[in-house]
């Protein structure tokens, strides 16, 4: 998700994704851990989305 959507969203859509993310994060991890997952790409798009919207959510705070 580009950076301009993230700052559009309020705090509480912010904190709704935030955990959303951390979920399909998990997800991932699991999936690398039993070989499961076909794009290792995934993790870094995620990894990269969480530290948006954290970096956003300092913002407004």
């Amino acid at each position: 998700m580009a950076i301009n959507e993230i700052r559009e969203k309020s705090v509480e859509e912010l904190q709704q994704h935030l955990l959303d993310l951390r979920k399909e994060q998990l997800n991932l991890r699991m999936q690398q851990g039993s070989d499961q997952l076909s794009q290792p790409n995934q993790l870094r798009r995620v990894r990269r989305d969480i530290a948006r919207t954290k970096f956003v959510l300092g913002e407004k705070k």
